[in-house]
């Protein structure tokens, strides 16, 4: 009988204790998801991939400090918008790269027509207007799934200022959109990654 596969916890620990293998398995566990939100917090491929190799060294050194007090995912989450949110100051300008209609290793499926494919684009186009504060707030809310307690531990700010920013955002998205699907349907962004049923539109609180 195998044996089961060490969790993420167990995998920080052994790294702590000079385990030369277990923060690569980690890493390769968690990559393409937290390599997804650089990309959608930074908006410019070569960016997100500088953002994402700085958060994994800061994690790296970083993994003797965690306590468990949250999911490692959430962990990792916050040390890759964190980075990105500083390459984004740093470089004090918005990306003008282009995406590509799909997202980066986002697998195609059969029930993926043209139509959506370009909604998925004009979202996309739309989260890249929005200012960095309400970016990354709605990114991690409403395409990533977290509540506005999580989010806020993430961003290291206040879980009124999370509502109150991601309101702001989802209102520009609205205006924004407006053109793609009934008004009272769009206050959250409608991608291929997150929809989350039950939710209230326009409620600006999150969860």
């Amino acid at each position: 009988m195998t044996a089961a596969a060490p969790t993420d916890a167990d995998l920080i620990a052994a790294h702590a204790a000079g385990d030369p293998h277990a923060f690569s398995e980690l890493v390769q566990r968690h990559r393409d998801r937290m390599w997804a939100v650089a990309l959608r917090t930074v908006r410019d491929p070569e960016e997100a991939a500088d953002a994402l190799q700085d958060a994994f060294i800061s994690a790296f050194r970083a993994a003797g400090n965690f306590r468990a007090e949250s999911q490692v995912t959430t962990w990792l989450h916050r040390i890759v918008v964190n980075a990105c949110l500083d390459r984004i100051r740093r470089r004090q300008a918005r990306p003008t790269v282009p995406l590509p209609e799909t997202g980066f290793n986002e697998p195609a499926t059969p029930r993926d027509s043209m139509a959506e494919r370009e909604t998925s684009l004009l979202v996309r186009q739309a989260l890249d207007q929005l200012p960095e504060e309400q970016r990354a707030p709605i990114v991690l809310v409403d395409v990533e799934g977290y509540s506005v307690a999580e989010t806020a531990k993430m961003l290291g700010i206040a879980e009124g200022t999370v509502k109150s920013r991601c309101a702001r955002g989802r209102g520009k998205l609205a205006k924004v959109l407006g053109h793609l699907r009934n008004p009272d349907a769009i206050a959250n962004v409608p991608t291929h990654e997150s929809k989350r049923a039950g939710r209230q539109p326009g409620s600006g609180e999150g969860r």
